[in-house]
């Protein structure tokens, strides 16, 4: 039966091949959507290539401040080149996104989100690409479900707790009186220090793909200000440890000029999951200005591809165990 299995899924493969070529680029895009999870609209975006059953499923989960959309130019390459089934969620507060109240915030809250898109869409297991926030997200929902992740693509993650702990110049200066203002000083420079590497190369379309729903951000500002101080308060060492002891597939990936989840940051991740870092040229939104780089790292580098080997023998051998969440 693994054989057949196995035969099936290169026929599949050899299919999508044969489609893209014969389709060509550029035909790939994001189709946006609604759906109302816990009585809030979510919304969300999925690529328009339905190539069948055997086709895996990729969840892009975005950062703090960010939204699905600011991703649709990275997911439509992805769907383009590697045949994946795309989503783009914008979390609660973002994009458009209804907020929770302040007392509903927790990466469980993000992690149920996703959860309810995957078993709308009908996907039973799918990959997931977690940037920062996102990369935190990612990590809850496959503690809590394990069964149903492929493998998780960490970009500048936020999971492990070493990225909020500041050591500039204004922490330092900080500390003594009010430690807490020095290190979101600190932070807030990290962020304008992104900034030139988010607007390089292709200015004028990064501008198009973020500008609308930082304006739709700033808007509901005033309730997602409490997901910073959430992340500033997450540990979620263990569960990435229980997770790769689990056998789940880790491809940890940094910007090697990202000062917001700083190098430190990018090691303690490493130790816990027990995999290298894949070193990014750019900063800690390489993947924006972009587009192209993630699938270019999963094609042509030798940590890439290895990581796309562990996620179909995965995807071969079927569900994960369940309920790993660490005590």
């Amino acid at each position: 039966m693994g054989v057949a299995h196995a035969a099936r899924s290169q026929a599949a493969l050899a299919q999508r091949q044969l489609l893209r070529a014969v389709r060509g680029r550029g035909e790939v895009s994001m189709l946006g959507a609604e759906l109302i999870v816990d009585g809030h609209p979510m919304r969300y975006g999925v690529s328009n290539n339905d190539e069948g059953a055997e086709q895996i499923w990729a969840i892009n989960i975005h950062g703090f401040f960010c939204a699905g959309p600011m991703y649709h130019r990275e997911s439509e390459h992805l769907a383009e080149s590697l045949g994946w089934r795309v989503v783009n969620p914008s979390l609660p507060g973002f994009g458009g996104s209804d907020p929770l109240a302040w007392g509903e915030l927790s990466l469980a809250s993000m992690a149920r989100r996703i959860e309810a898109l995957m078993d709308h869409l009908g996907i039973e297991r799918a990959l997931l690409l977690g940037h920062s926030m996102g990369a935190a997200t990612a990590i809850e929902f496959a503690t809590a479900h394990p069964e149903r992740v492929l493998g998780i693509i960490y970009r500048d993650g936020a999971a492990t707790p070493a990225w909020h702990h500041r050591h500039g110049i204004l922490p330092r200066l900080f500390s003594p009186i009010a430690p807490d203002i020095g290190a979101m000083a600190d932070l807030g420079l990290s962020v304008a220090a992104d900034l030139p590497d988010l607007l390089a190369g292709r200015i004028l379309s990064t501008l198009r793909s973020v500008l609308p729903d930082l304006r739709r951000n700033l808007k509901t500002l005033g309730r997602t200000a409490p997901v910073a101080s959430m992340l500033m308060e997450t540990d979620l060492t263990t569960e990435v440890e229980v997770l790769a002891t689990a056998g789940i597939p880790f491809l940890a990936e940094w910007g090697c000029f990202d000062r917001i989840t700083t190098p430190e940051t990018a090691e303690e991740f490493a130790n816990a999951a027990g995999v290298s870092v894949l070193w990014v040229p750019g900063g800690h939104s390489w993947m924006l200005a972009r587009p192209t780089g993630q699938a270019d790292l999963l094609r042509l580098l030798p940590l890439g591809r290895q990581f796309l080997d562990a996620v179909g023998v995965r995807a071969l051998r079927g569900a994960g165990r369940p309920h790993l969440r660490a005590v």
